[in-house]
């Protein structure tokens, strides 16, 4: 429940500071003394947009502060979910800043609009005229009808399993179409990969297999150069060992006159060991190379299909073939697994399907055990109200359709005569009506909700006697389970109230501002006697206040 409310600097207030408590708390005032400017800080507070215009002095920051005790509400998993430090104790802060921009501040710690709104709607239920037309949307409906149930569990259970069953479906409907292309492209990739498969590529081999086509095809002119050299090394007259051999000899001849001589000769004695080892390769590779037109046909052939896949799939090397074979037995195994695929999904959304039809079953049976008390209740707090022949007829069927809170299609049919055909209550309640069967309906709430503080504002309107006598004893009753706050006009309710504030206007030299007080007993009586009478407060009116009060 909200025990403390700052407001400065906002709309026609300066500063506002005000102690709110537990039961049934009137707020009354003149018309455009600035109860709205009240709800419209507190909308501020749960989460609505800031607006600079707002702000009574713009050179000033607007602050917005208000204290809850929530330790009575289990809201320590709400917070643990926004990532909020829980606090029996809470301090909401919105300041709105000269520059325009909008903080706001869940016990010290800064929150977005998104993470305020949700909090919000667990503390406070703002009701004014507008929120009376919800009454009659299908989904506000619901809501009032889980409520009684109990079902929130499982429609949390529902909502999760309903998400996991529509990303199957999807996934199944996309997995069916790449089924369909894959089908159709199965046979060529197949084809391509066993042309690939067949070819047996290996990294590297393409520089091999032309280094031998080379030498192959070249066979007769290696052998004849190789020939040449060796020719070139035992020639007697020219060869190059002769030669060696001679430079040895003389070399030697000199070795007696300086040591550099014997280095030279040493030197020509390594020379002529590596060209003995050059000498006997060659004569190795003279030996080796032989013609072989069977072998050449065979490269021949090879290179071929390698450049002719290198052509067909746009690639220049064998590696990039290979990752192109990969690839296709990627695919063509993805394909080949596609209906297995197919029917382990369909398993799972079978069994989804079945999860979802038991918790829907579930929630309609929780849903229907609660209408005859719930057409009951209403049509008796209606009678209270003024309205002795209201009838509600409450239909709910279980359909084949998944909806996002189960399978049942709800419909709200109402009357207020007798004899009158039941219809849709936006066709055929009153404006009067359906404030009557809102009140009707937070009343019947109050019983099975645990939210801590509901204001009302103007709940009364077009309603006056003995029913705005009716209207304030279930507001009284209401705020036996919660924090009740009435912003009213009717002074039969205004004296239901067990604490009392006043929102009036106070001019100055410089500006008009909107200011609060508490009222005590004595002030109580002459503002229930002026909500009577006017401003007169005639003894009739006095005695008619007290009486309301007493």
């Amino acid at each position: 429940m909200i025990t403390h409310l700052t407001i400065k600097n906002y709309a026609l207030i300066e500063d506002i500071k005000v102690d709110f408590q537990k039961g049934l708390t009137i707020i009354t005032g003149e018309t455009g003394a600035g109860k709205s400017i009240l709800l419209g800080a507190l909308a501020l507070l749960l989460g609505k947009r800031a607006d600079l215009s707002s702000v009574k002095n713009s050179e000033k920051k607007c602050v917005i502060e208000a204290e809850f005790e929530v330790k009575n509400y289990k809201l320590q998993n709400l917070f643990t979910s926004l990532d909020l430090d829980y606090e029996d104790h809470t301090i909401i802060r919105r300041e709105i800043l000269p520059s325009g921009k909008s903080r706001a501040f869940v016990n010290d710690s800064p929150v977005n609009l998104s993470v305020l709104s949700e909090l919000g709607d667990q503390l406070i239920d703002i009701h004014n005229q507008h929120q009376t037309l919800e009454v009659s949307s299908q989904n506000f409906q619901f809501e009032v009808l889980d409520a009684l149930a109990k079902t929130q569990g499982l429609i949390q259970r529902y909502e999760s399993a309903l998400v996991e069953f529509k990303t199957k479906k999807k996934s199944l409907f996309q997995l069916k179409e790449k089924q369909q292309s894959s089908q159709k492209e199965l046979d060529y990739n197949q084809h391509l990969l066993s042309e690939l498969e067949e070819a047996k590529l290996k990294r590297g081999e393409h520089a091999e297999v032309e280094e031998e086509y080379e030498k192959l095809n070249n066979v007769e002119g290696i052998q004849e150069t190789l020939s040449e050299i060796i020719q070139f090394f035992e020639s007697e007259e020219l060869g190059l060992r002769s030669t060696l051999n001679e430079i040895k000899s003389r070399l030697n001849k000199l070795k007696s006159y300086s040591k550099s001589y014997d280095s030279l000769s040493e030197r020509i004695q390594s020379v002529q060991i590596e060209l003995d080892d050059v000498f006997l390769d060659i004569n190795s590779q003279l030996e080796m190379v032989e013609a072989d037109p069977s072998r050449l046909q065979f490269l021949d052939e090879r290179l071929k299909t390698l450049h002719k896949l290198q052509t067909k799939h746009h690639v220049l090397t064998i590696d990039e073939l290979l990752e192109i074979q990969d690839k296709l037995s990627n695919e063509v195994d993805e394909t080949s697994q596609l209906d297995e695929r197919l029917d382990v999904l369909r398993n799972e959304i079978n069994l989804l399907e079945t999860q979802l039809n038991e918790l829907a079953k579930e929630i309609h049976e929780k849903r229907a055990s609660i209408l005859n008390i719930l057409k009951s209740k209403l049509e008796e707090i209606l009678f209270q109200l003024g309205l002795p022949n209201a009838s509600f007829k409450i239909e709910l069927n279980f359909s084949d359709t998944f909806f996002e809170n189960g399978k049942d299609e709800l419909l709200f049919l109402f009357t207020a005569n007798k004899g009158s055909s039941y219809g849709e209550l936006k066709k055929v309640a009153s404006g009067g009506e359906l404030s009557r069967i809102m009140l009707a309906i937070k009343s019947v709430l109050a019983n099975y909700s645990k939210l801590p503080t509901i204001i009302f504002d103007e709940i009364d309107t077009g309603v006056s006697g003995e029913i705005a006598n009716k209207i304030g004893v279930i507001l009284q009753s209401m705020s036996k389970n919660m924090q009740v706050v009435s912003i009213t006009h009717l002074p039969q309710i205004a004296a239901k109230g067990d604490h009392h504030f006043k929102v009036y206007k106070e001019d100055n030299e410089e500006q008009t501002q909107t200011k609060l007080k508490q009222l005590n007993s004595e002030n109580r009586l002459i503002e229930i006697a002026e909500m009577l009478s006017g401003d007169k407060k005639s003894e009739s009116a006095i005695a008619h206040a007290r009486e309301l009060l007493n």
